[in-house]
C-alpha cells in the first residue's frame, strides 16, 4: 500500500478523542513549537521547546515551560536559553537528556548543522556533552532492558536517496553508556530496512521501551504533495512503528495523525501547510495516549489517541 493509500485509509478510519492547541505564556511575540515531549521531574512537570517569531527561520531558542494548566505551559522563571531547534528529551540513568539542533551560519547564510547533546539532574544546569554527525537530524536515545543506550540515526541525502530510493533512513547501534555517544558511533549504525518508500523520507521522534523487549518507535514520516494550487507541500504525519533490537527488524507502521486532525491554524510557509512534525505520546490514565505535535512550523498541537503499540507490549 502507497503511502497516499495509508493516509486515505487513516482519514477514513481514524479514532480521535480530543483534539487541541497548547497555549505558551510568557513569551508574548513568539511562537513555540516542534516541543519535546512532556516529563516529569522532582514532582512537576515540563517540556522543552522551540521558541521564534512567526517571520523568522533558522533563529530559534530552546526554553523551558511549566504546565500550569490543561494544555497550559508556562515559561519556567530564570530557565538556560539554549540556540538550538526542535528539542527532544530522553530520561537515561536518572539523568534528563536534552537534545536538539544547532544550526550554523556563514556569512549570514546557512551553511550546515548539527545535533547537540545536554545531560544532568538539574534542569537549570544541563551540561553540553556530545555533537551528532554534520547534517543528520533527529537522533534518538532509549534506555534499554539490560541497561545500555539505544541509539537511532536518521541519515538522509542525495547518497541515501540514489542508493534506497527514500530520502532518509533510520539507522540502529547500541552503546554501553552516554560517554560512548560519539558522531562517529552514531554515523556508522546500521541501518534498518523496509520503513520508507520511494520519495519518502521520516526519522524517529521518540522511542519507548516495551515491556516485550521490543521499541515502540514514534516518529514522522513524510512525502512531497501539492496544494490545490499545484503548489509544492512538505507532507509531514504521526506514525508509530514497532522495532525489535534483536532481529532488527521494523514492523506495524500506522499513521496516528495528520494536520488535519488538529484544531486549523496558520502556517510558517504555504508549503508547510500539511505538517505535522512528531513529538512523542504520553500515556493517560484511561489508557489512550496523549500524541503531541508541532503543526505548521508555528503551533503546537495534542490529540487524544488509542494506544498505538497495542498487541506488542506495554511502555516500562
Amino acid at each position: 500500500m502507497s503511502l497516499l493509500e495509508r493516509r486515505a485509509a487513516f482519514e477514513l478510519n481514524k479514532n480521535i478523542y480530543e483534539s487541541a492547541l497548547l497555549a505558551f505564556r510568557g513569551v508574548d511575540g513568539f511562537d513555540v513549537y516542534n516541543c519535546s515531549i512532556p516529563f516529569q521531574w522532582n514532582g512537576k512537570r515540563f517540556l522543552f521547546g522551540r521558541v521564534e517569531r512567526r517571520e523568522e527561520w533558522a533563529r530559534s531558542w530552546v526554553r523551558l515551560f511549566e504546565e500550569t494548566g490543561k494544555d497550559e505551559w508556562t515559561l519556567a522563571p530564570d530557565s538556560m536559553i539554549y540556540t538550538l531547534e526542535d528539542p527532544f528529551v530522553s530520561i537515561i540513568n536518572h539523568e534528563v537528556v536534552l537534545g536538539g539542533t544547532s544550526v550554523q551560519y556563514e556569512a549570514g547564510k546557512v551553511s550546515t548543522y548539527f545535533g547537540y547533546f545536554f545531560r544532568g539532574s538539574d534542569l537549570q544546569d544541563l551540561r553540553y556533552f556530545a555533537t551528532g554527525p554534520r547534517k543528520m537530524k533527529d537522533i534518538r536515545l532509549v534506555q534499554l532492558a539490560d541497561g545500555r543506550i539505544g541509539v537511532f540515526s536518521r541519515p538522509r541525502g542525495e547518497e541515501v536517496k540514489g542508493k534506497y530510493g527514500s530520502e532518509s533512513m533510520i539507522g540502529f547501534t547500541v552503546i554501553n553508556s552516554l560517554d560512548e555517544l560519539t558522531s562517529e558511533t552514531i554515523a556508522h549504525a546500521p541501518y534498518i530496512s523496509d520503513i520508507f518508500g520511494h520519495g519518502e523520507w521520516g526519522g524517529v521522534n521518540q522511542a519507548y521501551l516495551l515491556d516485550s523487549g521490543e521499541i515502540g518507535i514514534i516518529g514522522h514520516i513524510c512525502y512531497r504533495g501539492q496544494d490545490h494550487d499545484g503548489g509544492e507541500l512538505k507532507v509531514y504525519m504521526n506514525m508509530s512503528l514497532i522495532f525489535d533490537p534483536q532481529t532488527r527488524l521494523a514492523a506495524d507502521l500506522r499513521l496516528i495523525g495528520t494536520r488535519t486532525c488538529y484544531p486549523p491554524g496558520p502556517a510558517k510557509k504555504p508549503d508547510l501547510a500539511d505538517c505535522a512534525f512528531t513529538s512523542g505520546i504520553v500515556m493517560r490514565a484511561d489508557g489512550k495516549a496523549d500524541l503531541y505535535s508541532g503543526i505548521g512550523d508555528c503551533q503546537t498541537g495534542r490529540l487524544t489517541i488509542d494506544y498505538p503499540f497495542a498487541g506488542h507490549g506495554k511502555i516500562v
